[in-house]
């Protein structure tokens, strides 16, 4: 079933609708959305780490990958008529994969900040995230991120090329902060005792302690808030339509049903033990 609703089909039902509800024709026609541009089935190429729910992972007990990235990206391909090929990378080879165009755009959950809008289009901002300290279950050394930084030798693990490991250097110094490539070890880290907290996204952070089997928990407090949102090589004349099918999704409400489907306090990557 396509999902692109012609404008002149969305024209007639907001009159069928609007004599629906007043008994007779309405006082001013509604107008017509602009229609969404037609990729004309062509294939985009999308860089996710499928190591980093909710956006990106391997969903436990079925071998495949899911997610935010996963089930927003094929609404946005439905929309505007292109195939999507995800193609998984390494966070911190994924934006230079964008700048030498490898791929077509990128979706995992991505900060905005003014260093890499240097080099890359950001899509507008999808959702808003939150910097948190994640810690193991019965850690009673502390209880919030400010009690953390006061905490001598409390060591801090943070994934490399990455804001949260710009935030942990500035929360805590670079002596307490140790540097992962991959966000799955990291988190194995800490689970094994090898870290005492690991700063995340609170929408990662979430994802996570809900596939820990009860073995990770989220500290009190937060830092500032940031956008996330896709990234697309500098030029690209893709961003314009995927900003397109994001309003066009936030007029209709499916990106908010897709942000509590994924983002909510009790998400659980499919109610599966971490790792």
């Amino acid at each position: 079933m396509s999902c692109r609703i012609p404008a002149t089909l969305a024209l007639a039902l907001g009159l069928g609708l609007a004599r629906m509800q007043g008994g007779g024709p309405p006082a001013s026609a509604p107008v017509a959305p602009a229609p969404l541009p037609d990729l004309g089935g062509r294939v985009v190429v999308v860089a996710v780490e499928d190591d980093f729910p909710p956006f990106d992972y391997m969903v436990p007990g079925t071998g495949k990958p899911g997610g935010w990235d996963y089930d927003a990206i094929r609404e946005i391909a439905c929309r505007l008529n292109f195939r999507p090929e995800f193609r998984e990378i390494a966070w911190d080879s994924m934006i230079q994969g964008i700048v030498t165009g490898q791929f077509d755009m990128a979706a995992n959950g991505i900060t905005v900040t003014p260093a890499r809008a240097r080099v890359v289009d950001y899509s507008t901002s999808y959702a808003q995230v939150h910097q948190r300290l994640m810690v193991r279950l019965g850690e009673k050394r502390f209880t919030s991120l400010e009690e953390f930084a006061r905490t001598p030798g409390a060591r801090l693990g943070a994934q490399k090329g990455n804001t949260n490991y710009t935030r942990a250097g500035e929360l805590v110094g670079r002596s307490r902060t140790v540097a992962y490539d991959d966000f799955g070890d990291l988190v194995q880290a800490l689970v094994n005792g090898d870290l005492d907290a690991v700063i995340i996204d609170d929408i990662g952070g979430q994802g996570y302690v809900g596939a820990s089997a009860g073995r990770l928990r989220l500290l009190e407090g937060a830092l500032d808030g940031q956008d996330l949102a896709m990234i697309f090589n500098r030029g690209s004349a893709l961003r314009p339509a995927v900003d397109a099918a994001l309003a066009s999704m936030r007029a209709d409400g499916s990106l908010a049903r897709l942000n509590s489907k994924w983002f909510s306090p009790g998400f659980k990557a499919a109610g599966a033990a971490w790792p």
